[in-house]
């Protein structure tokens, strides 16, 4: 029912669960998220996340990955991920989208033309795979936009958004989808909910960017994929809806925007 369109699943704290994942991978089958999208932030990363991918997915749950580097990363591992590399890597069906990547100006600022350059090149394998960009924004909302629009990207998230409606209204604009993570339930949190009130509902998604940000009542805690119903009961207060509803659209919406194609 419940799609968690970001989390890092190796990554997670797994102490309540005595260090094994397929605790966590219970606890998400019980809360019933019957879909989940591992995302990759550097090369390195990627046999775990294969790894989990192909050996957690079933009937009841269907994991997809992402093949990407984080703006955050060190330079060389930037400038070490070129459009081929990331084309080889994401081309496999069990990889359904390309990042995350993006712009992070808060926590390396003095890397910029780095982050941009490979922004750019995560742009041109999106748009040879016509799968999705995972896009990560933070105090660089402008140069982001800016470049997203130059490149013509127009198929992907902005995930964990959390600036303003004019950069809700932009990325819309250009086609993106808007994803709220746990950060949309927090009590100081009211001007994200109103931008979310705007946002169109056949562009919502939802997720936990887990193992950070997680939801209320789980605030304070190691966040995961299991918590990713609570994302969806703050919307359904939002909009009026019951949780099923916003489950089921947000679902369909993670259906649709994988479907495309540019």
């Amino acid at each position: 029912m419940f799609t968690d369109s970001h989390c890092h699943l190796n990554r997670l704290d797994l102490t309540p669960y005595d260090g094994h994942l397929g605790g966590a991978i219970a606890a998400m089958k019980t809360a019933q998220v019957t879909r989940a999208m591992a995302i990759m932030c550097d090369f390195a990363e990627y046999d775990a996340i294969y790894d989990i991918v192909t050996q957690y997915t079933d009937e009841a749950l269907q994991l997809g990955m992402s093949v990407g580097v984080h703006p955050c990363e060190e330079v060389a591992v930037l400038q070490s991920a070129s459009t081929q590399r990331l084309i080889e890597m994401a081309t496999p069906d069990h990889v359904w989208a390309i990042g995350e990547t993006g712009l992070d100006y808060y926590w390396s600022n003095d890397n910029k033309r780095e982050q941009q350059a490979s922004l750019v090149r995560h742009i041109q394998a999106s748009q040879r795979l016509k799968k999705p960009l995972i896009i990560h924004t933070r105090e660089a909302k402008q140069d982001t936009l800016d470049i997203l629009s130059t490149e013509h990207a127009e198929h992907g998230i902005i995930h964990c958004f959390t600036e303003d409606w004019s950069t809700a209204k932009q990325a819309l604009d250009l086609g993106f989808y808007i994803s709220f993570s746990g950060i949309v339930s927090f009590k100081n949190a009211q001007s994200l909910r109103d931008v979310a009130l705007k946002v169109p509902k056949d562009r919502l998604l939802i997720e936990t960017d887990s193992p950070y940000l997680a939801p209320v009542p789980k605030r304070g805690k190691s966040n995961e994929p299991a918590y990713v119903p609570y994302v969806a009961s703050c919307l359904a207060d939002l909009y009026q809806m019951s949780v099923t509803e916003v489950a089921t659209l947000t679902t369909k919406n993670f259906e649709e925007l994988l479907a495309q194609t540019q």
